[in-house]
């Protein structure tokens, strides 16, 4: 299949379209990027790349830093992760306080704002070393050591982030972070602004299509298994509020990320990642699920 085709019909199509969407301006750093701009890349099992637009400048990734931080945290304690956080769509805002206290502390799913934070504290045992983990583990995946924080994003999310820190003094008054929340805080802003380009992005997801297989690191980041069952809270989880929106018209696993990114999964096949800081109503990026829509559609590939 001639990938590189299919993105340049793609990227000349969505870059016609008139709704761009909204740039996620409640966090004044993001405010700052250019509507207009555009990327896709793809990374395939067997080492090839194909990209189109600007898939080499680096962008936040935001709430996509939680399927990596939900990895590490299963490389440590395997199934034991769900004892702490759910595996169910929340059907809910992203950051809801109301059905994280009716649940008890226990957040629906990983993605969620609430359950990222549990997942931060699973493999925060120091701030520093934390935050130092996290962004050599992205280095080293994604085969970029150029892969880094974007400080003044993290200091963004930390002075508008009140509605985080609810939701962490919330979970703690469950027992159900073990550090206190301003730590886990500062290492989950830390991450949500980890930056990377859609060609890193792609890079650093591909072991969830090969069975947990990085070829970069040479090593089994993830079982079979766990990779599995990776893919399948991304089917369910990966897209805010409207995932069943995303399924319907995409058909893939993913993770987005309120900085206009979205990387998905064909397992077996490949890992794609698009960036359009444009977001519709559900805080997902208009332009990218438009993309991914005529990926699945001009490629008749999909888990369905």
């Amino acid at each position: 299949m001639d990938y590189q085709e299919i993105l340049e019909r793609i990227y000349k199509e969505v870059k016609q379209e008139s709704d761009k969407g909204i740039l996620a301006n409640y966090i004044p750093a993001l405010a700052e990027i250019d509507p207009n701009k555009f990327a896709i890349a793809i990374h395939t099992v067997d080492g090839k790349d194909y990209s189109v637009g600007d898939a080499d400048e680096k962008f936040s990734i935001q709430s996509i830093a939680k399927l990596f931080t939900l990895t590490l945290a299963i490389q440590k304690f395997d199934e034991d992760v769900w004892e702490r956080v759910g595996k169910e769509p929340s059907g809910t805002a992203f950051n809801s306080l109301v059905q994280l206290e009716y649940e008890m502390g226990i957040p629906r799913n990983p993605f969620i704002n609430a359950g990222a934070l549990v997942i931060t504290d699973m493999i925060t045992n120091g701030v520093g070393k934390a935050k130092k983990e996290v962004i050599e583990f992205m280095r080293k995946i994604s085969n970029n050591r150029n892969v880094s924080y974007d400080f003044e994003v993290a200091d963004s999310e930390r002075n508008t982030g009140f509605k985080n820190v609810a939701l962490a003094n919330l979970v703690k008054s469950f027992n159900n972070l073990d550090n206190i929340p301003a730590d886990v805080l500062s290492v989950y802003y830390h991450q949500s602004a980890i930056q990377m380009s859609c060609v890193d992005l792609s890079r650093a997801a591909i072991f969830l299509a090969n069975k947990g297989y990085s070829p970069y690191c040479d090593e089994e980041i993830l079982g079979p298994r766990q990779t599995k069952r990776v893919n399948a809270i991304m089917l369910t989880s990966g897209m805010y509020d409207a995932i069943g929106d995303f399924a319907y018209r995409v058909g893939l696993p993913g993770k987005s990320g309120v900085g206009g990114g979205i990387v998905a999964i064909i397992p077996g096949e490949l890992s794609i990642s698009v960036w359009a800081p444009g977001l519709n109503p559900s805080g997902n990026s208009t332009l990218g699920l438009r993309a991914l829509e005529l990926f699945t559609t001009y490629t008749e590939q999909s888990v369905f």
